[in-house]
């Protein structure tokens, strides 16, 4: 039962992260201010990041779906780690089947280009193919290969082992209520924007 509410749990923290009371164009207009009101320094050869670094731009980060991230189960899971944008398209991907990449910018309320770019790297990596819409439509999907439900299984066990270590002094039942908030809050926003995450039937 334990290892059942991880499951709910983990699921319900990740869906936490990808909810947002703000729309994309606000999201977009605030970025663009916070950026424009820092002071800006001209830029060095030392003080260059590769997009894979932590502090490369958010939309060019994405794309780094293998870089390695500092987790508290680090030595029980490879130094190789999937990013949040990689999780969440894999996890979709793998609740719903196979999508297009309109479905999925609805689905995250993103722009089109951005989730091309993400799927992108998946693409590359060989986590999704393309196949065609087995429903007959003209627009192609996405689906996720053996390789990515992999990824996507081994990157699910070690944050679950993680949320595990996070929580091993609360109490069973103060778990299961942290359960309860977390998925009425992703319900309600997700009743508010007319986007349900695919759950199983019967879950919480």
């Amino acid at each position: 039962m334990l290892d059942r509410r991880l499951e709910r749990l983990e699921r319900e923290l990740m869906l936490v992260a990808r909810c947002s009371v703000l729309t994309p164009r606000e999201r977009k207009v605030q970025a663009t201010e916070a950026h424009e009101a820092e002071p800006q320094k001209p830029s060095t050869k030392s003080d260059a990041r590769t997009d894979t670094g932590k502090d490369a731009h958010p939309d060019t980060r994405v794309e780094a779906h293998t870089a390695p991230q500092t987790n508290l189960g680090a030595e029980s899971c490879t130094p190789t780690r999937l990013d949040r944008s990689g999780y969440l398209l894999l996890s979709r991907l793998d609740a719903e089947g196979a999508m297009s990449i309109g479905q999925l910018a609805d689905a995250f309320q993103l722009d089109v280009s951005t989730v091309n770019r993400q799927t992108g790297a998946l693409l590359r990596a060989g986590l999704v193919e393309r196949i065609a819409d087995p429903d007959g439509g003209l627009a192609r999907k996405l689906r996720i290969t053996p390789r990515g439900a992999d990824r996507m299984a081994a990157e699910r066990t070690c944050r679950q082992t993680d949320l595990s270590r996070l929580l091993e002094s609360w109490p069973s039942e103060e778990v299961a209520r942290l359960e309860d908030v977390l998925t009425r809050f992703n319900r309600e926003v997700e009743r508010q924007e007319g986007r349900a995450w695919p759950r199983e039937p019967g879950d919480a």
